[in-house]
């Protein structure tokens, strides 16, 4: 009798639900979590990520079923698309489209490198993926992480956590995936080009681009209005200068606050039943490929432009459409520095960056128009 009462309160615990599975969730819960601290790869995302992926593998916890703390995260949170909206609200208040309205031309150079979205897609498909998992793998390429979920969210939900770990992934990678594909594509002549100072934008411009942005990107992609919307409001936050209280707001508490139900929710979504499959290693192969061709594209696109354009731009630049602000303009900014120690093209690749993350929000815009 006593032995049957052990095994029944034995049952009960998580150790006889365990599984081998389950351990190797763990590994990469703590993977990540190492990654974030160790190598300093997206800690603001990674470390939730990973510790919420280690806690709901744990057998048999009351974290996820109906009506379970970490499922209320992921089913307020991102079922509902408020967590990636009020991202987008505090990128905006972060982001400024002064280089870009400066030289307009940039906007070019972030719509071309959305050709690793439409090309992932694609491939998706070729391997046998539905078109509404095609479409949230392909949003991989535009490595815009709030977009990836945003989509996901809202076109495939079983794909949340593989498909946004695998964008905040290349995120991180930029310095490591970009400078050979760059370095391949252009002499040492091209990444030598200077590009003259940009010049002062007003007040006036900067107040009125965001109002002018949202009518066009609202009318020409609809489905787009949720995210577009709240980034032009933050960003008139940061330009109008009369709403400290909420810029900061909006630049700090809020954005720290909805990046860690963010992360949490996501990893609810890598238990071992759903992320130990074939498919996720088809979905880190396809970003990758989605990614690399988002880069190839702006810079063969820069090298294009110059073919016709009195004041060349430094094709370095393109490579800055994809949509990790600000690292992938820091990228330029390193290659061209390495190619001449006295050319600065921070502030060039700056437009193209903040472009990218527009061109990305219009792709996820036409691909929720078409599937949803």
């Amino acid at each position: 009798m006593d032995f049957e009462l052990f095994h029944e309160l034995l049952f009960k615990t998580g150790i006889m639900h365990l599984t081998v599975g389950h351990v190797v969730m763990w590994l990469i819960g703590c993977l990540f979590i190492f990654l974030a601290i160790k190598k300093g790869f997206e800690p603001l995302l990674l470390v939730p990520i990973g510790f919420s992926i280690f806690l709901v593998n744990m057998p048999i916890a009351p974290l996820t079923g109906p009506g379970e703390l970490i499922n209320l995260f992921f089913k307020y949170g991102l079922e509902t698309e408020i967590i990636p909206c009020l991202i987008f609200l505090g990128i905006g208040a972060l982001t400024d489209f002064g280089p870009m309205i400066a030289n307009p031309k940039t906007l070019l150079l972030g719509a071309s490198a959305q050709l690793g979205v439409y090309i992932a897609f694609f491939g998706s498909i070729l391997f046998g993926f539905s078109l509404k998992e095609a479409a949230s793998i392909g949003i991989i390429g535009g490595a815009d992480g709030p977009t990836t979920i945003y989509l996901a969210s809202a076109l495939a939900p079983h794909m949340v956590g593989m498909v946004a770990v695998a964008a905040y992934s290349y995120m991180s990678m930029v310095p490591l995936i970009q400078p050979p594909i760059m370095k391949l594509l252009t002499t040492k002549e091209e990444r030598k080009i200077r590009m003259k100072q940009l010049r002062p934008v007003s007040r006036l411009e900067r107040i009125v681009y965001p109002l002018v942005a949202t009518v066009v990107i609202c009318l020409l992609t609809p489905a787009a209005a949720p995210i577009m919307g709240l980034f032009m409001i933050g960003n008139l936050f940061r330009e109008c200068g009369v709403v400290d209280r909420l810029l900061k707001t909006s630049q700090n508490e809020l954005l720290n606050l909805v990046t860690i139900i963010l992360g949490i929710a996501v990893g609810s979504t890598m238990k071992a039943e759903i992320f130990l499959r074939p498919q996720p290693l088809f979905i880190f192969l396809l970003g990758l490929v989605a990614f690399a061709f988002s880069t190839v594209a702006g810079v063969l696109l820069a090298k294009i432009m110059n073919l016709f354009l009195k004041e060349k731009i430094n094709p370095l630049i393109g490579s800055a459409g994809v949509s990790a602000v600000p690292m992938a303009a820091r990228v330029s900014q390193k290659i061209g520095f390495e190619a001449d120690p006295q050319n600065h093209l921070l502030m060039h690749a700056m437009g193209p960056n903040v472009a990218g993350v527009i061109g990305t929000a219009v792709a996820a815009g036409t691909f929720l128009s078409l599937l949803k």
